[in-house]
C-alpha cells in the first residue's frame, strides 16, 4: 500500500509537470505538433533502448533512512588529476514494484553539483523539485559549461521516499563525470556522508556497472562465440596487435553469456575469466612488456557486462591478455572450460584503437579466425558498441522523449475535438448563412422590383413635365395656324414654331432618357436652372434666379439635384401655364445639412378646383425629393412655393446634425 502512495506521488508530480509543459504545447500549431511527433518518433528509434541485465552484480549506494525529505545527503569523488569536466551523469538503483513495474528508488529529487581544485569550488549545475527527475528508469545527464577540476561534491537537498514507504533516503547506481569521451571517475574513491551497508557502499558508485545492457538502434549484430580452453597449464592468453604505436589508457571487456537455453544452465556465466592480467609491449615477443592493469572478480559485486579498467596512459602496440584462472562459476562436470568476450576494446583517449585487429590465441586455446574477429568487430549481440558517454546521453534523452511524447498526442486529440466542434460550428453558420442570403435575397428583389417601379414612376413624371407645356405650345400654335390658312405668311411662321417646339420636345425626351441612365448630367444646377427659365418662361413674364451655397449645391447627389432641376422647371411650367404672372422670383440656399428653394410669382394664384390646394405634379417631385412641401396661394398675393429637403452626405453627419428629419 505504501509503494502504491509513492508512485501515485509520482504520477501527480508528473501531471504538474505535464500542465508547465502543456503551455508551451498550446503555443504549435496542429501541424508543428504532427512534425514534432513525427520527429520524435524518428528520433526514437535512433537511440538506444533501455535494454536491463538479468544477471548478479553490485547494487550500488544507498544512505540511511530519514524521516524528514529535506534531510542532507553528500557524495565526494576524488577525481584521478585535474581535468576539464562538462558532464555529470546520474544513473539510479531500479526496483520492482508489483502494481507498475520497474521505478527508481531513492533518485534525489533536488540536488546541486559543486565542482573543484584546491583554490575553491563552483556550483555548476542544480535541479530542483520543478525538474520533476521523477518517475524515471533511465540516467539523468547533466550539461554544464566546462570547469577544471580535481574533484566533485553532490549535495542531496531533497530526497525521495521508498517504494516500501516509512523513510526518506538517497540512492543511485553509478555516478560518471565526463570529460570529452572519458569517464574520469572510474574507479576514483568516493566519500559518502552516511553509509547504509557494505554491500551498498559509496565505492560502487564508481565501479562502472550500470543496470543497463547495451542495446543500440544501429549496426548488426555479432553473435558471440566462446573460445575452447584446453588442459593446459595457465597461464593462457590472447594478443592484439595494434598496428602502431598508441598511447592506451583503457580497456574494456564486454562479456557475453555463454548459456544459450533459455532457462540458462549457469546463471551468471558470462565467459569473463575470473582472473585477467593486461601486459602492453612495443615488441612482440614481450621482452620488453610491462603491466597496464589487472582484474580479478573477488564476488559478484565486482562483475557485471562491461568490465571497465582505466590505468595511467602508455605507449604500446602490442597487448597481452594473461588468463590466470579461469571462470569464476563453472561446473565441475565440464571438460570443456570456455572463454567468451562480446568485445575487447582498446581505449586511447576515448577511441577504440583495437577495433577491426586480428585477435591471436595462444598454445591451449583454441578459435578459428571468424570467431577471433568477432571479438574486435565493434559490435555486440544489439547492434554497435557506442561510446560510453553517447550511451548515457541517449539513454537520457529516450526518456526526454518518451516522456513528451504522451504530452503531444494528448495535445493533439484536444485539437482535434476542438477542431471538430468548430467544423459543427462552421456547419451550422454556413447553414445560417445560406438562409440569411435567401431571406436577403428576397428583400433585395422586393426592393429591387420597388425601385423599378420608382424609376418607371420618375420617368413618368420627367416626360409629362418636360413635354406637358410643349404639346400645349403646339395645340395652341396648331389653332392658330388653323385660323391664317389665307396668310401664307402667318402661316408658315406658325409651322416654323410647331416645328421647333417638336424639335425641343425630341430633344426634352432623349434628354430625359439621358438623366436616368447617367448621374453625371446637370452637375451646374445654377446654370441649368437659368437655361430652363429662358427656354421656359421667354418674355412672358420677369423672372430672378438667386442661389446661396454653390460649393453646397456641388456636394448633392446627382440624382437629387436632377430632381431638384426638375421640381424648378415644375414650377415654372406652372406659372406659364396658370398663373398670368407679370414676376417671378426663385431662391435656392443650400446648407450643408438642407436645402430649401422657394418659388414666388405675383399671378392669380392655384385655382380651387385643386384638391389641398397643391398641384399633384409638385406633389409627386416633392415626395422624389423626400422633402417637405409648403404651398400658400392667394387671387391678390399669387403664390408662394417652399421646399425643403433634408441632406446628409455621411452616416457621421445623421449623428451630427442638431436639426431632426422632417416629419
Amino acid at each position: 500500500m505504501q509503494g502504491l502512495l509513492f508512485i501515485i506521488a509520482c504520477l501527480l508530480s508528473s501531471s504538474l509537470y505535464v500542465t508547465t509543459d502543456q503551455r508551451e504545447l498550446e503555443k504549435m500549431s496542429i501541424h508543428g505538433l504532427e512534425q514534432r511527433l513525427v520527429e520524435i518518433d524518428s528520433e526514437l528509434k535512433e537511440l538506444a533502448s533501455y535494454t536491463l541485465r538479468a544477471d548478479t552484480g553490485a547494487v550500488g549506494y544507498r544512505s540511511g533512512h530519514h524521516k524528514n525529505q529535506h534531510s542532507l545527503v553528500t557524495l565526494h569523488i576524488d577525481l584521478e588529476k585535474e581535468a576539464l569536466i562538462d558532464e555529470v551523469v546520474l544513473v539510479p538503483c531500479l526496483w520492482r514494484e508489483s502494481e507498475v513495474g520497474l521505478l527508481a528508488e531513492g533518485f534525489p529529487l533536488a540536488f546541486s553539483i559543486y565542482a573543484g581544485t584546491e583554490e575553491g569550488e563552483t556550483l555548476v549545475a542544480s535541479r530542483s523539485t520543478d525538474d520533476m527527475l521523477l518517475p524515471r528508469i533511465a540516467p539523468l545527464a547533466v550539461h554544464f559549461p566546462s570547469i577544471k577540476a580535481s574533484w566533485i561534491r553532490i549535495e542531496a537537498t531533497i530526497l525521495s521516499e521508498r517504494i516500501n514507504g516509512g523513510a526518506y533516503m538517497l540512492q543511485l547506481s553509478e555516478v560518471m563525470v565526463f570529460s570529452g569521451r572519458n569517464n574520469v571517475a572510474l574507479g576514483q574513491n568516493v566519500r559518502a556522508s552516511e553509509t547504509k551497508s557494505a554491500f551498498l557502499s559509496p565505492k560502487l558508485l564508481t565501479d562502472g556497472f550500470t543496470p543497463y545492457l547495451m542495446d543500440a538502434a544501429q549496426g548488426e549484430r555479432s553473435q558471440t562465440r566462446w573460445i575452447n580452453v584446453r588442459k593446459q597449464k595457465l597461464p593462457l592468453f590472447l594478443t592484439l596487435d595494434l598496428g602502431a604505436a598508441q598511447v592506451v589508457d583503457q580497456i574494456n571487456f564486454h562479456a557475453a553469456d555463454t548459456a544459450l537455453s533459455v532457462p540458462m544452465i549457469n546463471f551468471g556465466d558470462v565467459g569473463v575469466p575470473r582472473h585477467v592480467r593486461v601486459i602492453g609491449a612495443m615488441l612482440p615477443d614481450f621482452s620488453d612488456g610491462f603491466q597496464l592493469c589487472e582484474y580479478e572478480q573477488l564476488s559478484v559485486a565486482s562483475s557485471g557486462p562491461i568490465i571497465i579498467r582505466r590505468f595511467e596512459a602508455k605507449e604500446c602496440r602490442f597487448l597481452r591478455i594473461e588468463i590466470v584462472d579461469h571462470l569464476p562459476i563453472i561446473s565441475e562436470d565440464r571438460k570443456n572450460p570456455v572463454v567468451a568476450f562480446s568485445e575487447i576494446e582498446v581505449m586511447a583517449d576515448g577511441v577504440n584503437v583495437a577495433q577491426g585487429r586480428l585477435v591471436g590465441l595462444s598454445r591451449g586455446l583454441f578459435a578459428n579466425k571468424e570467431i577471433r574477429q568477432k571479438i574486435t568487430d565493434g559490435r555486440n549481440y544489439y547492434g554497435n558498441i557506442l561510446p560510453l558517454r553517447d550511451w548515457m546521453n541517449q539513454l537520457a534523452k529516450r526518456h526526454d522523449l518518451e516522456k513528451e511524447r504522451p504530452l503531444v498526442i494528448a495535445e493533439l486529440n484536444t485539437r482535434y475535438a476542438r477542431q471538430k466542434d468548430q467544423l459543427h460550428v462552421a456547419q451550422w453558420i454556413a447553414i445560417v448563412l445560406i438562409v440569411c442570403s435567401v431571406i436577403i435575397g428576397g428583400i433585395y428583389r422586393k426592393v429591387h422590383q420597388r425601385r423599378i417601379t420608382q424609376i418607371k414612376e420618375r420617368f413618368a413624371a420627367d416626360l409629362h413635365d418636360e413635354l406637358g407645356a410643349n404639346l400645349h405650345t403646339i395645340g395652341l400654335l396648331s389653332d392658330l395656324a388653323l385660323d391664317c390658312q389665307n396668310d401664307s405668311d402667318e402661316l408658315s411662321c406658325y409651322l416654323k414654331r410647331i416645328r421647333a417646339v417638336s424639335d425641343r420636345s425630341g430633344r426634352a425626351a432623349r434628354s430625359m432618357v439621358d438623366m436616368q441612365e447617367s448621374t453625371n448630367l446637370f452637375k451646374g444646377l445654377k446654370i441649368d436652372m437659368q437655361r430652363a427659365a429662358d427656354r421656359i418662361v421667354a418674355d412672358q413674364f420677369e423672372h430672378n434666379l438667386s442661389i446661396e451655397g454653390e460649393l453646397n449645391v456641388a456636394d448633392l447627389k446627382p440624382q437629387t439635384r436632377i430632381d431638384l432641376y426638375l421640381f424648378y422647371k415644375e414650377c415654372l411650367i406652372n406659372a406659364c401655364r396658370h398663373s398670368s404672372a407679370t414676376r417671378v422670383q426663385t431662391k435656392l440656399i443650400a446648407e450643408p445639412n438642407e436645402v430649401i428653394l422657394s418659388f414666388v410669382d405675383n399671378g392669380r394664384g392655384i385655382p380651387a378646383s385643386i384638391i389641398g390646394g397643391i398641384p399633384p405634379s409638385l406633389k409627386r417631385r416633392a415626395k422624389l425629393l423626400k422633402g417637405k412641401l409648403i404651398v400658400e396661394s392667394s387671387m391678390d398675393k399669387g403664390t408662394y412655393i417652399t421646399l425643403r429637403i433634408r441632406t446628409r452626405k455621411t452616416w457621421i453627419g445623421s449623428f451630427c446634425s442638431p436639426k431632426p428629419p422632417y416629419p
